[in-house]
């Protein structure tokens, strides 16, 4: 059973940076195109960015330009690098396969952001 793991959330000032971090156990993350989700107060969990398993990427257009989304397989380890940060990033983020049979949800980092 794969177990993921998200860290990295905190409280930061608009413009400011943080990165994220997901460990997977039990099943390597290079195999499945994966991604990352955010879930803001009161609404729907949404699609941030994707890596595939060739490493191709794609971000929703809210945040492009300003995310960036990598994986490191020896540490099998996914990361999202958050930059120019606003308010409205505000939200729990996930991580978890892009398609099918998602894995079972982590309990997510939280990101506040500050105006």
């Amino acid at each position: 059973q794969v177990q993921l793991v998200e860290s990295g959330g905190g409280l930061v000032q608009a413009g400011g940076s943080l990165r994220l971090s997901c460990v997977a156990s039990g099943n390597p993350l290079s195999r499945y195109a994966m991604a990352w989700y955010r879930q803001p107060p009161g609404k729907q969990r949404e699609l941030v960015a994707v890596i595939t398993s060739s490493g191709t990427t794609n971000y929703a257009d809210s945040v492009k330009g300003r995310f960036t989304i990598s994986r490191d397989n020896a540490k099998n380890t996914m990361y999202l690098q958050m930059n120019s940060l606003k308010p409205e990033d505000t939200a729990v983020y996930y991580c978890n396969k892009r398609f099918n049979d998602l894995y079972s949800w982590g309990q997510g980092t939280q990101v506040t952001v500050s105006s």
